[in-house]
């Protein structure tokens, strides 16, 4: 079984394929092989409204294209990803699924007309990746501001969590891990 890192589309920026190098070294540490897996565009879920992408179109179409090696998929967006009730998302991933989305596109800092910030880009790249690994092995939301599982509605709070979980949540990770192997 393989944990597969999903591109949906291309990555331009050298940041960007950093970020994507970040989030793939950051789920090898789930015990599994990781590879790479190039996926079409997400041009389908576009809504011209809201000039986003429909987050829940893109997962569901993301469990479709999961190979049949897939442990779990972890794909990546270029794109701004929103759901129906929330103006935005990071990401979003199935509760002890096996897919799950992440953006990049509010993780960075030209995003708020600020100048692109290579480092921190990768920080809240992996951080994001973390917490939907995290929902992908049945970790709800953490109301431990600085754990990997807690909500995150703005970047600030995505800075002020540590790129890992808490002693609960990483306890109850390691069970479920080993469950699901």
């Amino acid at each position: 079984m393989r944990f597969y890192v999903g591109e949906l589309g291309e990555f331009e920026s050298a940041f960007d394929r950093e970020a994507l190098a970040a989030i793939r070294n950051g789920v090898a540490q789930f015990g599994a092989p990781v590879a790479r897996l190039k996926l079409p565009p997400i041009d389908f879920a576009f809504d011209v409204k809201r000039r986003q992408y429909a987050s829940i179109a893109v997962l569901q179409q993301i469990d479709r294209w999961r190979p049949p090696d897939a442990w779990k998929l972890l794909a990546v967006t270029a794109h701004d990803l929103f759901l129906p009730v929330l103006t935005f998302v990071f990401g979003q991933a199935q509760l002890g699924g096996r897919a799950g989305v992440v953006s990049l596109a509010r993780l960075k800092q030209e995003f708020y007309g600020l100048a692109p910030d290579r480092e921190i880009l990768i920080e809240r790249a992996a951080k994001e990746a973390l917490h939907e690994t995290g929902h992908l092995f049945g970790l709800a939301h953490c109301g431990d501001g600085s754990c990997a599982m807690a909500l995150s509605t703005n970047v600030r709070q995505i800075d002020s969590k540590r790129a890992d979980f808490c002693a609960a949540c990483a306890e109850r990770l390691a069970r479920r891990r080993e469950k699901s192997l």
